[in-house]
């Protein structure tokens, strides 16, 4: 597989002061390193109204910060996504975010008269990077990882993007610093390999 030319990055968490900033940050370090094109969203800076109104029977009009990353979206190659695991989904701003941006007509579209739909974002790749308070191994096998299946098959799958990779970081909580710096440099490697 050859490597993405364009890699956008997505940020999901509210705080800009936590682990999940610093683990964006040294992905775009890596990737920048290797002469790709890099972009970010950063959910909490934009303007916008997280609450599908209508749910899919009325269009909301959307916010210029959401045509922006409409189209970073499909400017990019591959999507790298940050964010934590809170109550085993994503942040309420993400999932706003999620709802407000992939709509019909943009990330997919449903085939009138049929149960199937047409994917709109196919030849994309991606990577998951989240944090979790337990360890992975323990959210993967004992807690069934519903994040990391909502966010592959039941999102980014059914809007097209098949390849999707993870890595989730856990215990974060009562973690140590070089528990963290050694995350920091892996996740550096991993914007060094764009993918």
């Amino acid at each position: 597989m050859s490597k993405a030319k364009n890699i956008l990055i997505i940020n999901g968490h509210p705080d800009e002061e936590s682990f999940n900033f610093g683990l964006s940050a040294a992905y775009k370090t890596g990737a920048e390193a290797t002469g790709v094109s890099c972009q970010e969203i950063l959910i909490r800076d934009l303007d916008f109204d997280p609450n599908l109104q209508f749910g899919y029977r009325k269009r909301t009009p959307l916010e210029p910060d959401l045509l922006d990353a409409q189209e970073k979206i499909k400017w990019a190659d591959h999507i790298v996504w940050v964010y934590p695991v809170w109550w085993g989904s994503v942040p309420a701003i993400m999932k706003g975010f999620l709802d407000r941006v992939l709509l019909p007509g943009f990330a997919f579209k449903k085939r009138e008269g049929s149960v199937w739909w047409d994917k709109y974002l196919t030849g994309k790749t991606s990577r998951i990077i989240c944090t979790l308070d337990q360890p992975a191994w323990y959210y993967r096998w004992f807690n069934r990882a519903p994040s990391h299946h909502a966010m592959t098959k039941l999102t980014l799958n059914f809007i097209g993007i098949k390849r999707v990779r993870i890595t989730a970081i856990g215990p974060l909580r009562l973690s140590t610093s070089a528990y963290r710096e050694k995350w920091l440099r892996k996740v550096e490697r991993l914007g060094r390999q764009n993918k």
